[in-house]
């Protein structure tokens, strides 16, 4: 490489550290970006792509299985597991090569290697043990991204006999087996999505909660719903429980599953996904060269992602949560204009959707009902069911229900809450309303298209005020 310097350097080609990288070169900025493994990060590679893929292949094999409540027929259904996985991964593939021509197409230098920070304005990059040149620029971002949190006993693990009998999600998105028995430690999302695969492929699933509430950073009554729906389909949810042991045999794993009531039960089963979180990749990146600062294992950053050191920022799962990759990539987005000497908004952490793809979908944003309650405002609540609505019903999906959140001295919309089919799509209608600020009265005056799934945004506004036409 013949140029070493650079305006700014980007430690990491995931979501954030791509999506900054373009955005600088659109700015006029010479930009460096050094990636060890996978351009794409974890979100494209070993996470959000792959994972959508596998669970689309498991709605189509749902569907197909049931094919005659739609008057169709369909015989001998079945599935291959390794051609599943291998779309799944052809998927990722394609992706990971279309950020590798944004990146050519705008003229960002590409470094494959592993990025060390050396001190103010300077990073070392070594390659397989070997060095290689060291890159200097006035600016440096941390885009270093986050690895699956590995508790004690729980560990991703390989027997004696090179059977992986515990998972993280690595492993899960290309398993050695199609488990008939799994357990599932963890329901975030991560962890509700892998259940919810295996489940509809056909695995015994069990999932086991710490705390009272699946999906715990959701609506409660939304997550209730959703559980409901998990259970009826033949999941075992157990919250208020902890895995007390993990015993390992040849091809089995016996967990100790201790319930809220301190009581102790055995189940066998044939793997271990464990979905306890993610933590930042602060180690082995030099930032003990800077005077940059950690926090719970996350890089500390102010409004427009600086660290404590002049001229280092952090974007992404490495400087906290919440960890998504649309949160990375707008915090690409204003990092770099600031250091363009543009004057971007300050991320609104509030007002990031949160998306779990499980069937049924919860889509979310802004605050709960509980979380609106504790924040001392007083209430106007509205909901609409999956089941008044004529598209869910034509759909075959009439399970699920649309929550919105007022304020009722304002009528500011404080939070909307889903459960049902395809509302990862419809939230951005109500991130776009609180972004805006929009009262109750602008989502009752606007007109949506019927038929669709959307109505049911409209109706629930209007039920918060009791004017809910279809119920």
């Amino acid at each position: 490489m013949a140029d070493t310097n650079f305006d700014v350097i980007i430690i990491g080609g995931g979501p954030g550290g791509y999506v900054t990288a373009i955005r600088a070169a659109q700015l006029g900025l010479k930009v460096c970006v050094v990636e060890k493994q996978h351009l794409g990060g974890i979100c494209l590679n070993w996470g959000c792509i792959p994972t959508k893929a596998l669970l689309r292949s498991a709605e189509i094999y749902h569907n197909m299985k049931n094919a005659e409540d739609y008057g169709l027929s369909a015989k001998g259904v079945g599935f291959d597991i390794k051609k599943v996985i291998k779309r799944s991964r052809a998927v990722s593939g394609k992706l990971s090569q279309g950020v590798g021509y944004l990146l050519k197409k705008n003229k960002v230098t590409v470094v494959d290697g592993e990025a060390k920070l050396a001190g103010p304005g300077r990073v070392d990059v070594t390659k397989d043990g070997k060095a290689l040149p060291s890159l200097t620029a006035k600016h440096v971002i941390v885009a270093t991204g986050a690895r699956p949190r590995a508790l004690p006993g729980l560990e991703p693990s390989t027997n004696k006999e090179g059977a992986k009998l515990v998972w993280s999600y690595f492993e899960a998105l290309d398993p050695d087996i199609m488990p008939k028995k799994l357990l599932v430690i963890g329901s975030g999302a991560i962890g509700i999505e892998f259940a919810s695969f295996y489940r509809t492929m056909g695995a015994d699933v069990t999932v086991v909660e710490i705390l009272p509430q699946i999906l715990p950073a959701e609506d409660a009554e939304i997550a209730a719903i959703a559980r409901k729906q998990l259970e009826a389909q033949g999941m075992t949810i157990l919250t208020g429980a902890k895995i007390a042991g993990l015993a390992k045999t040849k091809t089995k794993v016996t967990a100790s599953i201790e319930g809220a009531d301190g009581k102790k039960a055995d189940i066998i089963i044939d793997r271990v996904i464990s979905a306890v979180g993610v933590q930042g990749n602060i180690e082995g990146i030099g930032l003990e060269t800077t005077k940059a600062k950690t926090d719970r294992g996350c890089i500390v950053i102010d409004e427009f992602c600086r660290t404590h050191e002049p001229g280092l920022y952090a974007i992404g799962d490495v400087a906290g949560p919440p960890m998504l990759a649309h949160k990375a990539e707008h915090e690409g987005v204003i990092c770099i204009e600031k250091i363009a000497g543009l004057s971007p908004h300050p991320l609104n952490k509030g007002q990031i959707p949160g998306c779990t793809y499980c069937h049924p979908q919860i889509a979310s944003v802004g605050l709960t009902e509980d979380a609106a309650k504790k924040a001392g405002h007083k209430l106007k609540v509205g909901r609409f069911p999956f089941l008044a609505n004529g598209k869910a019903i034509a759909l075959g999906e009439p399970d699920g229900l649309v929550k919105t959140i007022f304020d009722a001295a304002t009528g500011q919309l404080l939070g909307a809450h889903m459960v049902g089919a395809e509302v990862t799509e419809l939230i951005q209608g109500f991130v776009i309303a609180i972004g805006l600020e929009t009262t109750e009265e602008e989502l009752m005056h606007t007109v949506f298209p019927h038929p669709t799934l959307s109505e049911m945004m409209h109706e629930s506004v209007l039920d918060a005020y009791g004017r809910a036409i279809h119920t």
